[in-house]
């Protein structure tokens, strides 16, 4: 299967202003792109690629004054088949997990594991450790949780969504990631491209999507308390601990976003993106 990914996004700023970019396709899927990876600008600027701490790719501009057009197409080829499921995945002890996952069940900008493994506890104590637990917190949480852009807000954190039972999609995520790693297992944030292939077409207008990875049973495996299914074509741009780090874009001044439009959409035709 292939899909077209991509997106247009326009700021507008009154001065010259440094913006961080993740807007990549993170490196371990960019083998399946059809095109290399290039990010165009207009005006044009000079982009400084990096890989960042949490090994995504990343970018600098210095944005010049006025408006901004950031724009990116590609095709990427997918099995077409949903994410599996490791039912038999187990849990590991802490003191048997790699160093490099530790870091992962401590608390972060907008997971608060300290405030929350309490509850945490008396909600999941009596589950199966591993995939069954990591399954009941995605149930628990999608159905508990109430999804409205309406509830969005920037400092929103995960005791904040237990408090209020609504949120936006990375709301989701970071409860239910937060969840885990109360019961100590490593969990991280994800956001990436994810359309409606195999699902009826909604009229809401396309965006990135955040989804959560927990470590069970030696890899990391996608979970998603929002859709709470396994899902077909999910493009991965950018982990971290939380979405602090992995906003797509960082701007160090004032900017107003005046135009957001993302496309991830199934197509035949391999010449399908724009070049």
């Amino acid at each position: 299967m292939l899909i077209k990914i991509g997106y247009d996004i326009h700021f507008n700023a009154p001065v010259e202003t440094p913006i961080l970019m993740l807007l990549y396709s993170h490196p371990s899927p960019t083998q399946r792109l059809l095109y290399p990876e290039h990010i165009e600008l207009d005006p044009d600027a000079p982009i400084e690629n990096f890989i960042d701490c949490f090994g995504n790719r990343s970018a600098r501009i210095l944005a010049p004054p006025g408006l901004l057009k950031i724009r990116y197409d590609n095709v990427i080829e997918d099995s077409g088949e949903p994410e599996p499921s490791y039912p038999n995945a187990v849990q590991h002890p802490v003191g048997e997990l790699p160093v490099e996952t530790l870091q992962y069940l401590l608390p972060s900008r907008y997971c608060e594991v300290d405030k929350l493994s309490e509850i945490a506890w008396s909600l999941f104590e009596e589950t199966a450790p591993g995939w069954s637990r990591v399954q009941a917190i995605c149930d628990w949480v999608h159905e508990s949780v109430q999804f409205g852009y309406e509830h969005a807000r920037p400092t929103k954190t995960a005791w904040d969504v237990y408090e209020e039972r609504n949120g936006v999609c990375r709301d989701f995520m970071h409860l239910a990631l937060t969840f885990c790693r109360c019961m100590s297992i490593p969990a991280r944030y994800a956001t990436g491209y994810l359309g409606e292939i195999g699902f009826p077409h909604s009229d809401s207008p396309m965006d990135f999507s955040a989804f959560f990875e927990v470590y069970l049973d030696g890899p990391w495996h996608p979970f998603d308390a929002r859709h709470n299914v396994r899902r077909r074509g999910r493009v991965l741009m950018a982990r971290g601990r939380d979405a602090a780090d992995t906003a797509l874009t960082t701007s160090f001044g004032v900017t107003d976003l005046v135009n957001f439009t993302v496309w991830t959409d199934e197509v035949s035709d391999p010449s399908a993106a724009a070049r």
